[in-house]
């Protein structure tokens, strides 16, 4: 999934865009800031062995589940991000052990892409999202 598929998914049942905005535009403007800083904790995951499929949590609350590196109040954002792996998914059963292997199969190349866990009021997805792209203005 990418996140215009997830903004879309959070439009009202008709297919309009929400009463109010969704706070995953804001995410955007967060991850154009934050992705050099995401693609070198990524970079380092794999290179110290850790995972070769790093996962990083986007959310707006308190998550027990990865380590802090962006924080929102530290940076003055929207999004705070904590570094994840799908060992760790796994081991916590946010990934059942039996959806893996399709997890591994959909996985984008992480030099290319990171890979989001996206946590919402509504609910929690995976994103890929693009290092290189459009910039988005805040």
């Amino acid at each position: 999934m990418n996140l215009e598929e997830l903004l879309s998914a959070q439009a009202g049942d008709d297919g309009q865009a929400p009463k109010k905005d969704s706070p995953l535009k804001s995410l955007r403007v967060d991850l154009n800031f934050y992705k050099d800083s995401i693609k070198e904790v990524a970079i380092e995951i794999m290179a110290e062995g850790l995972s070769q499929y790093p996962i990083f949590i986007a959310h707006q609350h308190a998550v027990n589940l990865g380590e802090l590196i962006l924080d929102r109040n530290e940076l003055g954002t929207q999004w705070t991000i904590q570094a994840s792996t799908l060992e760790e998914f796994v081991e916590k059963g946010v990934i059942l052990k039996s959806r893996k292997e399709h997890f591994i199969k959909t996985y984008k190349k992480p030099e290319d892409f990171m890979c989001l866990f996206v946590i919402v009021p509504e609910g929690a997805n995976f994103v890929f999202y693009p290092y290189k792209g459009e910039e988005v203005k805040s």
